[in-house]
């Protein structure tokens, strides 16, 4: 079992009486970030170690709970030891933490105590040295033992240097932080103002999750631009799909209609505006919605294929159009299933919706169709290889 332990002990420098782990944060609080962020590694509970309650502090607490996971408050490592299992592997994250989904799935691993340190002792990261080279980073594996074993300390002690202290002298491995963590925005902050800026590297990772050409070249560059504004707004995940919903019928009643290059740019409208959803509903720790994007995406292009085909078929009196059509939704709906790692040239719904929209405004899909049947069809080739590989 892997349990987590956030401490929320610490003041905000440039707020007074503000405790970091309720400044905002990805539109929610840095806590429920936080939070978010050990369900996503596989946290099956969740402590919260405090030093004294505010308002704000139970309101994020309360918030967080209503997700599928059992969230605590304690004030000693004492009553954390006794609430979290024997066996268990406790993930620890330091106060003003700020990090992404690959840290922790790293940290999060079975194995023995592990600490991530920098050797960078001036770098955002860097929080307490523990030898003469590294300085913890944030992020710590450490087991109930040892928890255990901070409980039998003086009353008087830090929480959190204890409990790194004892995870140091057991001999836990050191986790070098990589450049790209660094680059993704992991740091502690302890202020408002610098967990602003690092809102907007952390919206920034999260829209790299897609590695295909068009999401990274289009797709993702519109939801960088656009997700740090919806984010301060608070606008609820869900208006988001509902408006590639729209946009989607309104490319499929376009097409209806014969005029193929409206549809074609009002699905690209709804791409772009599901890719961004998604990346909301990734921050917010929606991984099912995050998901579900993909085929989203996948039945947007199925539509506006077998509609363009259809609209052919009649219109040159030859079931050809409709025939590449069924072949390239086919060929790409295994390709989605593919278990090996897409490649960024590979073919995705998003890169044939921008493939048909120049053949569409130039009013001969047909040519588009045949272009992304071949297109999926080799990829298809590639992650049927991709797999032999690794078998």
């Amino acid at each position: 079992m892997l349990a987590g332990l956030i401490f929320a002990i610490e003041e905000a420098s440039d707020r007074p009486g503000t405790l970091v782990a309720t400044l905002p944060f990805g539109g929610m609080t840095l806590l429920e970030y936080q939070i978010r962020l050990l369900i996503g590694a596989g946290a099956e509970q969740i402590l919260v170690a405090v030093g004294r309650m505010t308002p704000a502090l139970l309101a994020a607490v309360n918030r967080a709970g209503r997700r599928e996971v059992r969230v605590e408050i304690v004030r000693s490592a004492e009553e954390a030891a006794e609430k979290i299992e024997e066996g268990a592997r406790v993930l620890v994250m330091a106060d003003g933490l700020v990090t992404t989904d690959p840290v922790m799935d790293r940290m999060g691993h079975d194995g023995p105590e592990a600490l991530l340190v920098t050797d960078d002792a001036g770098s955002p990261a860097a929080i307490e040295r523990l030898d003469m080279r590294d300085c913890w980073a944030g992020v710590a594996r450490i087991s109930v033992r040892q928890l255990g074993q901070i409980a039998q300390m003086p009353d008087d002690y830090d929480f959190q240097s204890a409990l790194l202290r004892v995870a140091a002298q057991s001999g836990a491995e050191h986790v070098p932080l990589s450049a790209s963590w660094l680059r993704s925005g992991h740091a502690v902050e302890h202020t408002a103002e610098g967990l602003a800026a690092r809102n907007t590297g952390i919206l920034a990772a999260l829209t790299e999750r897609r590695v295909g050409w068009a999401d990274r070249w289009v797709f993702t560059r519109v939801a960088r631009m656009a997700l740090p504004e919806l984010v301060s707004r608070n606008v609820p995940g869900w208006s988001l799909f509902a408006a590639g919903g729209v946009l989607a019928l309104l490319s499929f009643t376009a097409i209806g209609f014969d005029w193929e290059g409206t549809g074609l740019i009002a699905a690209l409208l709804s791409a772009a505006t599901l890719a961004t959803g998604g990346a909301m509903a990734a921050l917010r720790g929606e991984e099912r919605r995050a998901a579900a994007v993909e085929w989203a995406l996948l039945a947007l292009f199925g539509g506006v294929a077998l509609g363009c085909g259809w609209m052919e078929r009649a219109r040159l009196d030859t079931t050809t159009p409709l025939v590449l059509a069924l072949v390239a939704l086919a060929a790409q709906f295994l390709v989605e299933r593919a278990p090996s790692r897409h490649r960024r040239w590979w073919a995705s719904p998003s890169a044939h919706l921008l493939l048909l929209a120049p053949f569409a405004l130039a009013g001969v899909i047909q040519y588009g169709l045949a272009a992304a049947a071949a297109y999926a069809f080799v990829t298809l080739g590639a992650a049927v290889e991709g797999t032999r590989e690794k078998a």
